[in-house]
């Protein structure tokens, strides 16, 4: 890490505590969920409990944000209400952060801005609620998420509940193999689809997090893979959304922003919403449970690689 780059990152106590020891796995958590995901105070809500589920399995949060042109890893309880209810804070991916930084702004991190800033603090599990993939309607508008590009070339595992429904899932997959991301699917080799838990698409099956554990220490520590991992973490069955019924309001949805002209990085954030409108607010509840099971699976993932990577160093 160059000086600069130290001047401007910023570590809770709790973070800085678990990097110095080195006694404790990490757990890096996305802000964008926050200030852009849900309304408030369910973000509040799910931001606090997120931290808690990840402590609980004797891993540390680390909730990533950029505050006043600084780079905070792991956030106050102060920082979480903020970003919880102010709405004006910049949506900030990879494209965005230098300029955020410069301006000494605030910016929520999206999941491509969260893997690159944990990355650079050395965190390499993150989880979020669900990733960025090809757009429907790719051929024409050419709208790829920079989640994508970013897990092609940052040495992070994201753990999530697959692709969001409102994307083009087999493109997506086939993208992450050009960019030679492993993806694999936990406890399943149906790569799972956000609202749903089976895409119908296959990944690699892993059984536990024990073996996940494994094949990151040989990803990243053995063979030093300067790319990503995705673990699809499949909602559990109770609270899967009947994939029919989330279609026709995913279809209503985009053809409602494409009529209002609503592009790039305004299409997601309104589609999900959209769509908790549209259910009565049944997705935002699913939502908000599936990034708990993947902040429970994922701190797990972590705690297992943590050791895994203990019985290397002991060799």
């Amino acid at each position: 890490m160059n000086s600069y780059l130290r001047q401007i990152i910023e570590y809770s106590a709790e973070v800085s505590e678990a990097l110095k020891d080195g006694n404790k796995p990490i757990v890096a958590l996305e802000s964008t969920i926050i200030s852009h995901g849900m309304p408030y105070p369910e973000n509040y809500k799910c931001a606090t409990d997120l931290e808690n589920i990840v402590r609980s399995n004797g891993a540390v949060p680390a909730t990533i944000a950029i505050i006043n042109g600084k780079i905070k890893i792991g956030l106050s309880n102060d920082d979480l209400l903020y970003f919880a209810q102010d709405k004006h804070i910049a949506k900030v991916s990879t494209r965005d952060i230098a300029f955020i930084i410069a301006k000494k702004a605030n910016g929520a991190t999206t999941v491509a801005a969260t893997s690159l800033l944990a990355s650079l603090a050395g965190i390499k599990i993150f989880v979020t609620g669900g990733i960025g993939g090809v757009h429907r309607g790719y051929e024409e508008t050419m709208d790829v998420s920079n989640d994508l590009v970013e897990l092609g070339r940052i040495p992070i595992c994201v753990i999530s509940a697959g692709a969001k429904s409102i994307l083009d899932i087999p493109r997506t997959l086939e993208y992450l193999e050009t960019e030679g991301v492993l993806v694999m699917g936990y406890k399943t080799d149906d790569f799972p689809a956000f609202f749903q838990r089976k895409s119908g698409l296959k990944c690699h099956f892993a059984e536990d997090e024990k073996f996940i554990g494994e094949v990151l220490k040989t990803h990243f520590d053995v063979l030093n893979l300067q790319r990503g991992v995705l673990v699809g973490n499949p909602l559990k069955p109770e609270d899967e959304i009947e994939g029919e019924e989330i279609e026709n309001m995913t279809v209503q949805a985009l053809n409602e922003a494409k009529t209002q002209n609503i592009s790039g990085r305004d299409v997601t954030p309104f589609i999900l919403k959209r769509v908790a409108e549209l259910t009565s607010k049944t997705s935002l509840a699913v939502n908000i449970k599936l990034v708990y099971n993947n902040a429970d699976v994922g701190s797990k993932i972590a705690v297992a690689y943590h050791q895994a990577k203990q019985g290397l160093s002991s060799n």
